[in-house]
């Protein structure tokens, strides 16, 4: 295994808002030149969805970075974040590369994802839509917490509530992240990665899809 890509200092030290529900941002999660490296070995991602790793081919630096996802400083640090235990909750990753009409409509996530992340590897993001917002409430999306930009090197998360509603404007393009999650059970998160590989194989053998 090469050198560390996360800057999990930049994770521990970001501040972590706990109403309505508990979630944090930061910002520098990589360097400018580590980005550049993974957003050159990203997956080669045509079609809008969320895809999972086993269903995808990439480069050196984007393995390095799933590596560092998976380790275990990596849960430590978000399980001291939340001050829960993430010792018996298994880890999916997916990732998403371009976003759709639909994309973004207020949800909370489902009951089976315990922890939510999102890693962002775009470019400097500076296009109004596409704006993670963490909302107050489930049927307004200007009523925001926060808005996040997914710039690069940016990292979000939030531990699922049934009041962790989030979205943002619709954005069609170009929209690149890492969806990390801890899971509820290990039957959830083989329903789940069954349900993604199967949306992938659509997609692979529908052109409109």
């Amino acid at each position: 295994m090469g050198a560390v890509l996360l800057n999990l200092d930049a994770i521990a030290k970001a501040e972590v808002a706990r109403e309505p529900f508990r979630y944090f941002a930061a910002q520098g999660v990589l360097n400018a030149e580590d980005l550049a490296a993974i957003r050159a070995d990203f997956p080669d991602i045509r079609k809008a969805g969320i895809f999972p790793l086993s269903e995808l081919t990439y480069g050196p630096a984007f393995a390095r970075l799933v590596e560092d996802i998976q380790s275990q400083d990596f849960e430590d640090v978000m399980a001291a974040k939340y001050g829960v235990d993430l010792s018996d909750k298994p880890l999916m990753i997916t990732v998403r590369g371009r976003a759709q009409q639909k994309d973004g409509r207020i949800h909370t996530d489902s009951k089976t994802k315990y922890v939510t992340c999102l890693l962002y590897l775009n470019d400097l993001w500076e296009n109004g839509q596409g704006r993670l917002r963490l909302l107050r409430k489930a049927d307004d999306l200007e009523d925001y917490l926060t808005e996040i930009p997914p710039n690069g090197g940016t990292f979000a998360s939030f531990l699922r509530a049934e009041n962790s509603f989030h979205g943002h404007e619709p954005y069609v393009g170009e929209r690149r992240y890492v969806m990390i999650n801890w899971m509820t059970s290990h039957a959830a998160l083989d329903r789940e990665l069954g349900r993604h590989r199967f949306s992938a194989m659509v997609k692979q053998l529908n052109p409109f899809a």
